[in-house]
């Protein structure tokens, strides 16, 4: 990365209550607005965040925290303990980028082609940084606090939740509560989203490689076209849903690659396709898996082919807890008022890696609003941002959070 940026300002004395409030965190908005940028213009692929960790594990020490690096090949686990409370709170924040070309157009677009912060993780790990820098300048908690910034979270298998799990995080930096938050297009920005219980999708990906028989577009009679097999698998996996799922039970079969052939005049040997899956239950899950193979191998087998189903169980379904829930909607109404946060919003088919943390500890998964219309661009768009307004109010709520979790 180049020169990193000036330290966001130092952080106020705090409201009277003695809790933060969104106003102590404006003298730092500049800061935060630069560090943001700066993440931002140095995008990292999954487990390739070695600059953006560093970035990030100097930023702690600066500030006061005990950091720790490799966590999970390349996270960072800042800790700070104040006090002699025994209770411990943790809160991740993801880092990586994905393999996007930026068409922004900003000044501070990515220096680095084909590599992209398209969901806004550099805004995640800005807002976790913010409270990180008030946490250590006010104290105002009895406890310990531990922030986990994680890779790889767009990965959709061997994610950074789990392989920081696998690496000991719950056990060498425990938490009784886990948090975590995205930004969410289609809302305002600064508006707070929760929900109770299932939250976001199961996501898994099916891998399917039609084999044929090639030869002359002339002469198809002597050939099995992959081409067509893989056309009625895509046209016989619409059924899936709407015929084997009931209907009460929300689930996504989407085909979103199909390859196959070079030419015009030749009949292609084989055929490719990738699929996205999402569920909600273990026992939809298990059935679409069941019809998806089943159909892909019938199908082939009926035109004389074969299908090889290579099918990836990925990230497991978000569940949000709903003690840990209702205490973040509780700090959230303070924070922003009851009009700015929606407490149980609609089920999300995407799906998300915090999901292993949400296993492994009670804690909740929430959504903070990116903006509507042309100012709420979709993620995974080459024309994405992610809004700067919601740095202050996301660093204040993650503070008032641990205030609040770790009171005297």
């Amino acid at each position: 990365m180049s020169e990193a940026p000036h330290a966001a300002a130092p952080v106020t004395a705090g409201s009277a209550a003695g809790l933060t409030e969104i106003a102590d965190l404006a003298p730092a908005a500049e800061g935060l607005r630069e560090i943001r940028h700066h993440i931002h213009r140095h995008p990292e692929l999954a487990y390739e965040e070695v600059e953006t960790a560093k970035f990030v594990a100097e930023k702690l020490e600066q500030w006061g925290w005990q950091v720790t690096r490799g966590v999970g090949r390349t996270g960072v686990v800042g800790t700070l303990k104040v006090g002699d409370g025994t209770r411990r709170i943790g809160i991740r924040a993801d880092m990586d980028a994905l393999p996007i070309i930026e068409e922004t157009g900003l000044p501070y677009a990515s220096e680095t082609h084909g590599k992209m912060h398209a969901c806004g993780h550099d805004g995640h790990t800005t807002m976790l940084l913010g409270a990180a820098q008030r946490l250590a300048a006010t104290r105002r908690f009895s406890g310990t606090v531990h922030l986990y910034f994680q890779p790889a979270e767009e990965s959709g298998v061997d994610s950074g939740a789990k392989k920081m799990i696998d690496d000991g995080l719950f056990e060498r930096f425990p938490c009784d509560a886990v948090f975590g938050l995205h930004n969410h297009p289609g809302a305002e920005p600064g508006m707070l989203l929760f929900r109770k219980g299932p939250f976001m999708s199961a996501g898994d990906k099916v891998f399917i490689t039609v084999k044929g028989v090639g030869g002359h577009a002339a002469r198809p009679h002597l050939t099995v076209d992959p081409v067509v097999i893989a056309s009625s698998i895509v046209m016989a996996l619409q059924t899936v849903v709407a015929r084997n799922v009931d209907p009460s039970q929300p689930s996504v079969v989407t085909v979103g690659s199909l390859h196959a052939g070079t030419a015009n005049n030749v009949i292609a040997s084989t055929a490719k396709l990738e699929l996205s899956v999402r569920s909600f239950s273990p026992e939809v899950r298990a059935l679409l898996k069941k019809r998806i193979v089943e159909i892909a191998q019938s199908q082939a087998q009926s035109y004389g082919g074969e299908a090889v189903v290579d099918y990836i169980e990925g990230y497991p379904v978000v569940v949000n807890s709903d003690e840990e829930t209702q205490f973040a909607i509780d700090v959230a109404r303070e924070l922003v008022g009851d009009d700015k946060v929606v407490a149980q919003t609609d089920i999300l088919m995407g799906s998300e890696d915090f999901a292993f943390m949400l296993q492994k500890r009670p804690g909740t998964f929430l959504r903070i609003g990116n903006g509507v219309g042309e100012d709420g661009c979709m993620v995974h768009n080459p024309h994405y941002d992610f809004n700067d307004h919601n740095l202050p109010i996301g660093a204040a709520f993650w503070t008032r959070l641990v205030e609040r979790y770790l009171s005297h």
